[in-house]
């Protein structure tokens, strides 16, 4: 498993090596006022994104991309809860450290800080 992972991530940062753009951090907050998920493009290019993403405490990211693999680095971890479109609820616990591989969902979900505590991930998606 632990090969796969690192295998997973020199492919990830090969394809990286490549043309590369970057992009400035979308923060953004409801009109409530209400904390947003911070998603910052590190870097980019036709085959792969590399983005960091804060989620405060509440935040919720409607914009999760279900449809593609991702590779996750946890830098700061804690509780998500994803939300699918049928209802269902799942929550998700990352540890700092951890890298995880995500396979694309069948279908569209929506994730929450329902932690106490800042989440950043650092996130690899395949285009």
């Amino acid at each position: 498993m632990r090969k796969l992972i690192n295998a997973s991530l020199a492919a990830a940062t090969f394809l990286l090596s490549g043309s590369m753009t970057t992009a400035f951090a979308q923060d953004t907050k409801t009109d409530k006022g209400t904390a947003q998920v911070n998603t910052n493009t590190i870097a980019e290019n036709d085959k792969v994104r590399a983005r960091e993403v804060t989620y405060p405490p509440g935040a919720q990211n409607s914009a999760v991309p279900s449809k593609t693999v991702r590779v996750v680095r946890v830098l700061e971890g804690g509780k998500i809860q994803r939300t699918y479109a049928d209802g269902k609820k799942e929550d998700i616990v990352w540890k700092t450290g951890e890298v995880k591989i995500n396979e694309p969902s069948p279908s569209a979900y929506t994730a929450r800080n329902v932690g106490s505590t800042t989440i950043k991930l650092f996130v690899v998606e395949v285009k």
